[in-house]
């Protein structure tokens, strides 16, 4: 089987332990998009042992915090699809009103077209993530 998530990163990795990694990923609407992705190749969340679903969800929770202080979004989504790519994983994508696509869902059709000033702006917020995410996974396992 050729899995993405398994040969590859799935972009910057900000956070990794020996069951799991958080990466921004590289889309360029959306700065700050980050994943939380499972190392072992499993497809469902239920494939986790009730141990391993509570330590994947506090990572979750750990870089949903980190976006909200650092991005100041207007909403996060969270996400766990995995129909193109089978492999665990969630999506923590910040949100603003002016995004390209709000309020739809970020696979939805494009709502505008938004500045490059303002993208160029929230990459920059971006660059923080990374110690904000460690921050956030450490006291969410204190």
């Amino acid at each position: 089987m050729d899995c993405v998530f398994c040969r590859e990163e799935g972009g910057t990795v900000l956070w990794q332990d020996d069951a799991m990694r958080v990466v921004l990923t590289d889309e360029i609407d959306y700065p700050g998009f980050c994943r939380v992705i499972w190392n072992a190749h499993v497809a469902e969340f239920s494939d986790l042992s009730a141990a391993h679903r509570e330590r994947l969800m506090r990572v979750v929770y750990a870089v949903e915090r980190a976006l909200r202080t650092v991005m100041q979004p207007a909403k996060v989504n969270l996400a766990s699809l995995g129909n193109q790519v089978p492999h665990l994983h969630w999506h923590a994508i910040p949100r603003f009103t002016n995004d390209a696509h709000f309020p739809l869902p970020i696979w939805a059709p494009r709502q505008r077209a938004v500045s490059e000033a303002l993208l160029a702006s929230r990459r920059a917020q971006a660059t923080l993530l990374g110690d904000a995410v460690r921050r956030e996974i450490v006291q969410a396992f204190a």
